[in-house]
């Protein structure tokens, strides 16, 4: 009996994931991870069970830690349940090693179902029709630009950021909370490589995420 660990903050994903491994023909135990700590508890007793982790929303430092967590559970299988990932980041997992599978959470129930089932019953490799259709457009265009892929969502926060308003001002305006608009601001400059405001301000106003106009308002 295989073990399932559901690494992901969104109550609602985590029943989603829980309802389609139900639909899986076997016995599965699923087990729920909210931070790193738990995570690694639960990968040292099943060594071999399969991870389901919102990467963007979980606490780990990087990429890099990323794929030290898989060199120290190498009988893991990971698939990634994200929102938006960069190119740059699915090229590096999906060049170093085969044990990560990769979905987007706008996935169609059939790709889930596919991922899961592959996962679990063979140790096998999934790429979602996105993800695919990206690894070969930069294949095919080797010079375009690399960007991060920032949701709406995320462009919107880091607007706000740049105009310099506080993380108290853009949970009120959204309607939000602290947490979530911390948890958007740390995956915003992890995904577009930065470490402070002043970094970010730059790459908004190269993308057009603002412009001059605004910015000196």
């Amino acid at each position: 009996m295989r073990t399932i660990i559901l690494a992901d903050n969104q109550d609602i994903t985590r029943a989603g994931i829980h309802y389609f491994c139900s639909q899986i023909p076997g016995v599965w135990t699923i087990q729920e991870a909210r931070n790193k700590k738990t995570l690694l508890q639960l990968l040292s007793v099943s060594s071999n069970a399969v991870v389901v982790l919102d990467y963007t929303l979980f606490d780990l430092s990087g990429v890099e830690e990323l794929l030290i967590l898989h060199d120290r559970f190498q009988q893991a299988d990971w698939i990634l349940f994200c929102e938006e990932l960069s190119i740059d980041f699915i090229r590096q997992v999906t060049c170093s090693t085969p044990s990560f599978s990769i979905l987007l959470k706008d996935c169609s129930t059939e790709e889930i179902n596919e991922a899961l089932q592959l996962a679990l019953l063979c140790s096998e490799r999934y790429l979602c029709h996105r993800v695919t259709n990206l690894l070969q457009n930069k294949k095919q265009n080797p010079d375009i630009q690399e960007c991060p892929l920032l949701t709406s969502t995320e462009m919107e926060v880091l607007k706000l950021i740049t105009l310099g308003k506080t993380t108290k001002e853009i949970a009120e305006e959204r309607i939000s909370s602290v947490h979530t608009i911390t948890t958007h601001r740390k995956n915003i400059f992890r995904k577009i490589g930065v470490n402070n405001v002043h970094e970010a301000t730059k790459y908004a106003l190269r993308a057009g995420i603002i412009d001059l106009a605004e910015y000196y308002i």
